[in-house]
């Protein structure tokens, strides 16, 4: 029940295959009847309500969503889970705790969430039959599911706000029927189960029995929040993080919620204790089923850092009844980390079972006081120990960057990766974990940033243990790799078998033009079949079964999802490509609605969309993202919607802010930002597909960021839309974004960076939207709410449109509604409604 948000791991995972998640575009309810413009809109003006946009951009968000897919063990059988409309704000604003750096929901002691699965079934891989499951709970709620080992079972968490449920079922395969297996889950601080390996029980994290009611929030305090530091601490990065606690008061609340009970249940509902109750981060139970490692938080908490990085305590605990049999840590509370996107802290790091050895621990520790500016030739040491953990554990690598996992296969054979964010560099060597005296093979090492050389992740399959391993074939020389298959004509996923001796590549599968097909599994050994996601620009991603062996074999459908808006089918997609006043090639997707030839109808208003990217360099910059022939998926998030009110959009245009050999990128962040825009601008004019005065510019987040900055220092845009961006660099002093440094050791940079600081330029209408509880570091509510404030004490012209109950993402299907129909509006007023620009002459 591994956490997935992991502060204290290396900013670069491991690459691993997950299972495939299809989405198009998002349902949302339907409106209601009849209405089909927009109310008015709340503002200090007197406007009232949630506002509706247009139906044609109302029924972008009624278009339905395809199921989620979740391949079992052996790969024959798939778990379909369909997620229901967004949620209505009702749903969005019911209690909510804000701590340590979580957000909980009270009632059902669990992570707030407010999007779960409301159908559940599963489907043949051989037939694509589907089977019903009977005994499922009503209303049924998932939030999350999980295969046992031996594929038999599988479990789901039902968590139901209304009724405060929080459960674990489990279906019966075989028989087709769900059951209750365990009430009171406690999922705050992770998914609260995993299989035994084998597949016999779970563990568990429980609500506490008899904790009583919940500390009273407020009311009289006992005393003052004191904190304090030393003044040989150091120089230490501090982040902007959002719900923290403030007091002694919201540490009882958060020991309330988040202590938990580990428990192994049987599959007939007997339960035993594991240990003491506590905040636990992390459980996770050895291959062979004996041994639970258990990562518990301890006291003194912060106010200044979220509960990942609070201190705790690593141990070993018997699987069977729970008691101690080693302590492999006791960590400190960690209060920021060096300068330097590269800083981790020291001691323990990214700890986790071997999965191809019975009980074996592996993890990392920083040689170099865990900072990247002091020299050092070793990095980090990746250490590796057994049970019964009575020897001190042996050295498995030393690396000249930081640890980013392994990937296991056999005593002989795994993949170990290192990366270093400041050069960009990743490596991945071949080790023989059981042979420790045997030198690793470097198999590449590249830019992270260099598509075009990515050769590949490593195939990977679940073990009899539940655990995942490298595929590998029956002659034990190759395994398999799964790639975007990035290239000057766009992404063409592949995969290949891979030869681990001679280190040569096969190609085994190749998507195509005119279609895009991405692998999702081998469903063998051999790599003689493969399950594939397929699409192209008018037809929906549907699932396949490709045989790999006879070249001439169509693929066969195994779901048959249809267009979700086809009354957009046939919207043009082009990838276009173009350069910058610096020769930096540059690419964008620029799309149009259906039917619209600009030679025969004139331009349109354009929506132009981005977000900036930091580059090491201009070749990395310059090379090609995503692909023409990908279904044309019309979501409400992103600026595809407003081709259905008849706009051009230009879609991800390149914003690259490279910095080669020792530059920093942000030293002529803003020279290259504009040279970005002018290319764009250029070219969508030069194509006649818009003209100069009707261009808008949008992002979110730091594409919001973006927005302020080129409405600020460039006339090029009429209008723009800014959702939960961050304006005032001053309020994220110890780094934003790519930034590693800190605001005193680049004070320039981050005074002529912040838009805030030349609000006063701002000649061109901007509209801000924000979630009133933004959770994203850096992008404060009072961001969007002092930018707007400037630009209107400025006598600029300004919209501040701020979404209640709202995160840095918007959930609440009135909030999407909303921030549509602002948008709209916001266009009509500024570049004028969506049709030829000629026509309105």
């Amino acid at each position: 029940m591994a956490r997935n948000d992991r502060r204290r791991r290396a900013r670069w995972g491991s690459l691993v295959m997950g299972m495939a998640l299809l989405a198009v575009a998002p349902l949302a309810l339907a409106a209601p009847a009849g209405k089909t413009s927009a109310p008015p809109v709340a503002s200090a003006k007197g406007e009232q309500g949630y506002a509706l946009p247009s139906a044609a951009l109302q029924a972008v968000v009624d278009a339905p969503r395809a199921p989620t897919l979740s391949l079992s063990p052996r790969r024959d059988i798939a778990a379909m889970l369909q997620t229901p409309s967004l949620p209505s704000i009702a749903e969005v604003a019911q209690p909510e705790l804000k701590l340590a750096g979580l957000r909980i929901n009270p009632a059902t002691h669990a992570a707030s969430r407010f999007s779960f699965g409301n159908k559940l079934w599963l489907l043949n891989v051989a037939d694509g039959k589907e089977r019903q499951i009977t005994g499922l709970p009503q209303p049924l709620s998932i939030a999350g599911m999980a295969w046992s080992p031996d594929q038999q079972y599988l479990a789901f968490n039902q968590v139901h706000a209304a009724s405060g449920a929080n459960e674990l079922w489990i279906v019966d395969i075989a028989a087709g029927s769900a059951r209750r297996l365990l009430s009171d889950l406690n999922t705050v601080l992770g998914d609260g189960y995993t299989w035994l390996p084998d597949s016999r029980g779970l563990v568990v994290t429980q609500q506490l029995k008899g904790q009583g009611p919940a500390p009273a929030a407020g009311g009289v305090p006992a005393g003052p929040a004191i904190q304090q530091t030393e003044a040989d601490a150091g120089v230490r990065a501090i982040r902007t993080y959002q719900d923290l606690l403030k007091n002694e008061a919201d540490a009882r609340l958060f020991d309330y919620y988040a202590s938990a009970q580990p428990v192994r249940v049987t599959l007939n509902g007997v339960t035993t204790p594991l240990s003491s109750s506590g905040v636990y981060l992390d459980l996770d139970v050895s291959p062979d089923g004996r041994f639970l490692l258990a990562e518990r938080v301890l006291r003194p908490y912060s106010y200044l850092v979220p509960a990942d990085d609070f201190p705790r305590r690593i141990e070993v605990l018997s699987a069977v009844d729970g008691t101690l049999q080693h302590t492999v840590s006791t960590l400190p509370l960690v209060e920021g980390l060096p300068t330097g996107n590269d800083a981790v802290p020291t001691g323990v790091r990214s700890i986790s079972w071997r999965a191809d050895a019975p009980a074996t621990l592996v993890w990392a520790e920083a040689q170099d006081g865990g900072d990247p500016n002091r020299a050092a030739k070793v990095r980090d040491a990746v250490l590796m120990q057994a049970a019964p953990f009575d020897t001190p554990p042996i050295t498995l690598a030393q690396l000249g960057s930081r640890y980013a996992g392994i990937q296991w296969g056999r005593g002989d054979l795994a993949l170990l990766n290192e990366s270093w964010w400041k050069s960009r560099e990743v490596k991945q060597w071949r080790i023989a974990p059981d042979q420790a005296e045997q030198a690793p093979q470097l198999l590449s090492s590249r830019s992270s940033q260099d598509r075009y050389n990515d050769p590949g992740r490593p195939g990977l399959v679940r073990d009899v243990n539940g655990r995942a391993r490298l595929q590998i074939t029956a002659d034990g020389r190759s395994i398999f790799l799964y790639g975007q298959g990035a290239s000057p004509e766009g992404d063409r996923p592949f995969v290949d078998r891979f030869d681990l001796d001679s280190k040569q590549a096969t190609r085994l599968f190749h998507s195509q033009a005119p279609g895009y097909a991405a692998p999702v599994a081998l469903l063998d050994q051999e790599g003689t079949s493969l399950l594939i996601t397929r699409e192209t620009p008018d037809e929906p991603t549907n699932v396949y079964v490709q045989s790999l062996a006879d070249a001439t074999a169509a693929p066969r459908a195994l779901t048959h999802f249809a267009h979700p808006l086809p009354q957009l089918r046939g919207v043009s997609k082009e990838q276009i490509r173009y350069k910058r006043n610096d020769g930096v090639d540059l690419t964008a997707t620029l799309m149009l609605p259906p039917g619209y030839n600009p030679k025969k109808d004139g331009p349109l208003p354009l929506l132009m969309w981005a977000y900036p990217g930091e580059y090491k360099t201009a070749a990395a910059a310059s090379q090609v993202t995503d692909s023409p022939y990908r279904f044309n998926a019309i979501s409400y998030w992103g600026p595809q919607a407003f081709l259905a009110k008849g706009y051009a959009v230009l879609v991800s245009p390149s914003m690259p802010i490279i910095g080669e050999g020792d530059k920093e990128p942000n030293d002529t962040y803003l020279p290259q930002l504009i040279a970005n825009a002018e290319a764009a601008v250029d070219e969508v004019v030069r194509r006649g597909v818009t003209d100069r005065d009707h261009i808008a510019i949008g992002g979110h987040s730091y594409g919001a960021f973006m927005t302020a900055n080129l409405l600020a220092h460039t006339r090029l845009f009429k209008a723009g839309i800014a959702r939960s961006g961050a304006y005032n660099r001053t309020l994220t002093p110890f780094g934003f974004q790519a930034e590693e440094r800190n605001y005193w050791q680049a004070q320039d940079v981050y005074q002529k960076m912040s838009p805030f600081n030349y609000a006063d330029k701002i000649k061109d209408p901007i509209l801000f939207i924000h979630g009133v509880d933004d959770n994203n570091s850096g992008t404060f509510p009072i961001q969007s709410e002092r930018m707007f404030a400037a630009v209107k004490g400025l006598g600029g012209t300004a919209r501040l449109v701020m979404l209640p109950n709202e995160s840095h993402a918007y959930r609440a299907r009135e909030s999407i509604m909303t921030m549509l129909a602002e948008s709209e509006r916001w266009l009509e007023q500024t570049v004028g409604p969506g049709t030829p620009i000629k026509k309105k002459r």
